[in-house]
């Protein structure tokens, strides 16, 4: 893990073994990410970046496993997709002017054998203690493949209490307590913003454990336009996840017959931008 963090804003550990995904994530000296407090769906690679504060969910498949076809027929896809556990290369890292910077390629392997690299780019506002993630995935095999993304944000749950709530035009009466769904946990995914706007924003809190702070997530809705949160409580789980996407919820199969694949050429590239703070 490397340390990563500036003049203002959260500490991060960003995880080079793993596509540069934040480990920790820490504000006002607590740790908000989840750790041991996660379910387990059997995937070493996810159980890993699932106790991150960040894991990114891609590009071959987002979400559970799905069967695959053709070639590769009686297979399934791997858990939340093939990015997990491929190691970053650093180009390079910058400390100036009270910011910070990493800028890094993942060399990417698909559960179909294709290629693709993610390029991407992590900055913190000194000024601000915004965190800004650009990245930009580029197939880099010979055949079109469709792309998938999705950002988990994953919260430590036993930092909220009974005030803690969600909010964002994008939710039902504009917001609503953090403790949505059934008793032990609940799942939604709903469009990110109206048609035409160009980023969305939701927000989590105040949390009292880090002085009433709220953060503050916001994402380009052009090839993230849907919001999914789901929470878990079932011991040991005890989880609250922010998840920008790139499709809604459905299955590939659905995805497909209706034409809503993003289809990259060889040599093409998509890119995606997510933006968080605490305040």
């Amino acid at each position: 893990m490397m340390d990563f963090a500036a003049a203002k804003g959260p500490k991060l550990t960003l995880d080079e073994g793993s596509v540069l995904d934040i480990g920790a994530c820490i504000v006002d000296g607590n740790n908000l990410a989840p750790g041991r407090a996660i379910p387990d769906d059997g995937d070493p690679r996810i159980d890993h970046s699932l106790e991150g504060f960040l894991f990114t969910c891609g590009p071959d498949h987002i979400r559970h496993p799905q069967p695959m076809s053709g070639a590769f027929e009686g297979k399934r896809y791997p858990l939340h997709g093939s990015f997990s556990s491929h190691p970053a290369k650093i180009l390079w890292t910058r400390f100036e002017d009270d910011n910070a910077e990493c800028r890094a390629d993942i060399d990417i392997v698909t559960a179909e054998r294709r290629t693709a690299r993610l390029e991407r780019h992590w900055r913190i506002d000194g000024t601000t203690g915004e965190v800004s993630l650009m990245d930009r995935v580029v197939n880099t095999s010979v055949e079109a493949m469709p792309v998938f993304l999705m950002y988990h944000m994953n919260v430590g749950a036993k930092w909220f209490d009974g005030g803690v709530r969600l909010s964002g035009q994008m939710l039902e009466n504009g917001g609503f307590p953090w403790t949505f769904g059934e008793e032990l946990g609940g799942l939604f995914c709903v469009p990110a913003t109206a048609k035409g706007e160009d980023w969305s924003e939701v927000c989590l809190g105040p949390i009292a454990a880090i002085g009433g702070k709220s953060l503050r997530v916001r994402f380009g809705t052009d090839t993230l336009p849907f919001l999914q949160v789901w929470r878990n409580q079932r011991a040991p789980a005890h989880i609250l996840g922010i998840e920008p996407v790139s499709h809604r919820l459905a299955s590939r199969g659905e995805l497909e017959e209706a034409g809503e694949f993003n289809i990259l050429q060889p040599g093409e590239a998509r890119s995606f931008a997510l933006n968080f703070a605490f305040a």
